[in-house]
């Protein structure tokens, strides 16, 4: 046998170990994969209730309609100067019920008019901590003008920043939400794509505090490092819990992003949050996602998610005002005038219009106010509750499920289409 020939054996033995090596390693990945996806697909039970604080298993009952809140501290939580933090407590001395971290406030603000009168505005905002006993934060970033546009600054953002300071008392309505973190056991990814940190930052304080065992990885995802909200915090937390995974995305990083403090325990990436980097990161496991944040991210990442083969089920995002996220696994629409219908009628009581509805007419809210209707509005997406109006007759469709839970015989106009033709209390 010739010195080639013996090579040939010599490599011909180490391939074939190789490949026996590979085999066995695909059969044990490819099992543990099918164990994982007979969870995902039989389920994992219904998923517990959600503690409000660690302390409490049932939260206070909530108040109805707006409170007297008083600002007891704010602070600055950027290096812009942009993100505020107002903490609040209860004016009357009453006890301040829990929230889901995830939930939000909503605002009822007077607003000052150059003419010298006074404008409501109604807003909602998330509350950006873990419940805790009779005290809210919610964290407000300054919107302001877009720069080539005609658009202005945020009205109720920088009347936050610029008026509303320690003492000043705010109305406010009960926590409220579809948008929280369950009290399961599986593993999350959190996910916030700028100022959307807010509700994740309740969501990973309240795990932190009630689950410090949970396994959690957040993925922050930021133009710069200006933009950052509370990074000390979040540094903090990830040096002290070693099962939080911190990861923060700039986008468009200035010098010194990349670089962290030494032995800092936060992964830093010069990228987008993309399915791509979760891919090289997550092992296999049956997350819950939770997303956040300005609407093209949610377009990007949501349907990204399914395609990965995320189930539905697992898949929990809140956009920034009104938005339309494509889902693949998404039931067909009702239509809510059918092909034919166009021309139901749709009564406003109050003011005895009778107008007919046509199928590129949007929602009810948009439809009342192009034929001069005037009608409470704040969010414009289903969260706040300002344009609830009573049904007088007739049935409602909704676009999409609202986070407000309208009094029966009501609906959310802004969120909704005649099925039939209707007459509205407005």
């Amino acid at each position: 046998m010739t010195s080639l020939q013996l090579l040939a054996w010599i490599v011909g033995g180490i391939a074939l170990q190789i490949a026996i090596y590979l085999g066995i390693s695909f059969s044990r990945h490819w099992g543990r994969y099918q164990d994982l996806r007979r969870v995902v697909e039989e389920g994992d039970g219904p998923l517990a209730p959600l503690s409000a604080s660690p302390e409490s298993s049932v939260p206070p009952a909530a108040w109805a309609g707006l409170r007297t809140l008083r600002v007891v501290n704010r602070g600055i939580e950027d290096g812009k100067g942009d993100i505020c933090s107002f903490y609040l407590a209860s004016d009357d001395g009453g006890p301040l019920p829990a929230f889901l971290p995830g939930q939000f406030l909503t605002f009822k603000l007077d607003l000052a008019l150059p003419n010298g009168g006074v404008e409501s505005i109604v807003r909602c905002y998330s509350l950006s901590d873990a419940p805790q006993a009779n005290a809210y934060r919610v964290s407000i970033k300054r919107a302001l003008a877009p720069r080539g546009s005609d658009l202005p600054a945020g009205r109720s953002s920088n009347y936050f920043h610029d008026h509303v300071h320690v003492g000043s008392l705010l109305q406010a309505r009960a926590p409220a939400g579809h948008f929280y973190l369950d009290a399961g056991e599986s593993p999350v990814v959190l996910i916030g794509g700028g100022i959307g940190i807010t509700p994740l930052m309740s969501m990973l304080n309240w795990s932190m505090a009630a689950q410090p065992q949970r396994e959690v990885w957040l993925f922050y995802g930021v133009r710069d490092g200006s933009e950052l909200a509370m990074l000390r915090h979040l540094q903090d937390l990830a040096a002290a819990r070693p099962n939080l995974q911190l990861h923060i995305c700039f986008s468009d990083p200035k010098p010194g992003d990349m670089t962290g403090p030494a032995r800092e325990s936060v992964t830093r990436h010069h990228s987008r949050v993309t399915v791509a980097l979760l891919r090289s990161l997550l092992p296999l496991k049956p997350y819950h996602y939770y997303l956040c944040g300005p609407t093209p991210m949610l377009q990007s990442l949501v349907p990204a998610l399914e395609e990965w083969g995320v189930p539905d089920a697992r898949i929990h995002f809140e956009a920034f005002g009104p938005a339309s996220i494509p889902r693949k696994s998404a039931p067909p629409k009702t239509e809510a005038v059918p092909p034919g219908r166009d021309g139901v009628m749709v009564t406003f009581a109050k003011t005895g219009r009778q107008v007919a509805w046509t199928a590129g007419s949007g929602n009810l809210l948009d439809f009342a106010e192009a034929h001069g209707i005037a009608v409470n509005s704040g969010c414009r997406a289903g969260s706040c509750g300002s344009c609830q109006t009573s049904i007088r007759a007739g049935e409602v469709a909704y676009n999409q499920s609202p986070d407000f839970d309208p009094d029966p015989g009501s609906c959310l106009l802004c969120v909704t289409q005649p099925k039939t033709a209707v007459t509205l209390e407005a």
